[in-house]
């Protein structure tokens, strides 16, 4: 069992750092960097999560979402500034780590989830168009139906071989049968080496040639700490994605410390920042891959990829890896979104379709911001429109309030209009063993209704009052009945 299960993850990882190479190499050249600072911040950060990071399983290296950040740096500062915000962005995951913050991401709505997964699998989908291009313009004729068929092929070998047999990953069989197909047919297609070439050396240890002085600092950090949140922000989401799938439980901040060490490293070792990749994780997990051996043999075939194998692996055609992200983006897409659209509440729909948005046309940060502060405000909402009270009048001629639901910010208005201070018999009693008191405005709105009582010659009576109530009128030094 242990034997097959090694062999699972050495075939899942060898999969796997076939997808992450075109990935990588994408992201460097948008971000305006060599193509292989993107390889070596694969290598480092691959590995090195893998190895200590508290997710076994899940894929990290150069993501495209830290590309979009570091952009506008490396373009007005250059590649040593960039680094120099690696290095200070991995120290801002690691303390984030250390401050045990990581269980934050259960502040993110399951609507939020799914709109954050369905976003990035359309997105994973639209990165691989540009593939249809020569330069700026689209493919046409020969070239584009010898792509297109290519693409078909590696769909249909992913989708049908494990319908014969499921002793090696689809996705593995696919590329290497496609990329020997088009080499003994000698099909004009294009293959990885026309994207850049990836043969180099080893990385080499320097720090970040810039002067370290607060100009510096004050040029790095806001996009050190961007970076850091992003990055964080989609490992946490990912890991949770991972966590459903294998049904299993990762640990969030060993994650971000793992994560921030090994984006440490890489700015020291010239490589790029990066975090969490969804695709490159679903192709993992999908190939079998469960064990942190997965993640260290994706991330070291990526550097011997670099020094030993490149005339090889340049020979892949871009239509292969096209064809396998096309399934993973499939197979990321959250199909039961969609049925279940008649049967959950209005707002989540809307939820989901606001992030996934956001997610296509900007970036995963404001688009699962956007989507918590959504969710927050309807949960605020529906709960303060669940406040209501009984009344009735007792035999001595006072009346009797029974309050149920939440009393927070969102509803004090809605409690406040239960009453009639005015119309109401010169003694009133407010019954709160049925009322939750949440904050500071639950405290102010209670001191309201005292005052219109009192206002109006009334004798107010608040009864059974929570301990948590209590505790908020002692601080705030408040008296009640």
């Amino acid at each position: 069992m242990k034997a097959k299960r090694l062999r699972a993850d050495v075939l899942a990882g060898l999969t796997t750092s076939f997808a992450l190479l075109p990935e990588c190499i994408a992201f460097a050249l948008v971000a305006h960097l060599n193509p292989l600072m993107g390889l070596y911040g694969a290598f480092f950060i691959c590995t090195l999560t893998a190895l200590f990071g508290g997710r076994p399983g899940m894929v990290s290296g150069a993501a495209g979402s830290m590309a979009v950040v570091i952009v506008a740096l490396v373009v007005q500062h250059g590649v040593q500034y960039l680094l120099a915000t690696v290095l200070l962005g991995g120290l801002v995951m690691v303390a984030f780590g250390l401050l045990r913050l990581g269980k934050l991401v259960r502040m993110v709505p399951h609507p939020v989830m799914l709109g954050f997964v369905n976003g990035l699998a359309i997105v994973i989908a639209l990165a691989q168009l540009e593939h249809f291009k020569s330069g700026e313009h689209w493919l046409s004729g020969q070239p584009l139906y010898l792509m297109a068929g290519l693409v078909a092929l590696t769909m249909a070998i992913v989708y049908l071989l494990p319908r014969l047999t499921r002793a090696v990953p689809p996705a593995l069989v696919a590329i290497l049968g496609v990329g020997a197909l088009v080499y003994l047919l000698g099909l004009p297609t294009r293959t990885l080496g026309d994207m850049a070439h990836i043969a180099g050396g080893l990385p080499s240890l320097a720090l970040p040639q810039v002067p370290w002085n607060l100009e510096t600092l004050g040029i790095i950090a806001p996009y050190a700490f961007l970076m850091a949140m992003v990055g964080l922000l989609e490992t946490l989401l990912t890991l949770n994605l991972t966590d459903e799938i294998t049904e299993s439980r990762g640990y969030p901040d060993r994650e971000c410390v793992a994560l921030g060490a090994a984006n440490v490293v890489s700015g020291m070792f010239g490589g790029m920042g990066g975090c969490a990749m969804i695709g490159q994780t679903v192709i993992n997990l999908s190939s079998g891959g469960r064990g942190r051996l997965s993640g260290v043999v994706a991330g070291a075939l990526i550097l011997l990829f670099v020094l030993f194998l490149s005339p090889l692996i340049e020979r892949i055609p871009l239509a292969a890896l096209v064809g396998v992200m096309f399934v993973v983006s499939q197979q990321t897409f959250a199909w039961a979104s969609l049925r279940a659209i008649n049967k959950v509440p209005l707002n989540d729909v809307l939820v989901i379709l606001a992030v996934t948005v956001i997610t296509v046309f900007t970036d995963l940060a404001m688009a699962v911001f956007c989507g918590i502060v959504i969710a927050a405000l309807n949960f605020a909402w529906q709960q303060a429109r669940e406040l209501y009270a009984d009344s009735h009048l007792e035999a001595d001629g006072s009346k009797h309030y029974q309050l149920h639901g939440t009393l927070f910010f969102a509803s004090t208005t809605p409690f406040l209009n239960q009453f009639d201070p005015a119309g109401d018999p010169r003694h009133v009693t407010v019954d709160c063993r049925h009322l939750s008191f949440v904050d500071y405005s639950a405290i102010a709105a209670l001191k309201t209704l005292r005052e219109r009582y009192a206002k109006a010659g009334k004798q107010l009576r608040v009864l059974h009052l929570s301990e948590r109530c209590k505790k908020l009128l002692k601080r705030a030094r408040e008296h009640h009945d």
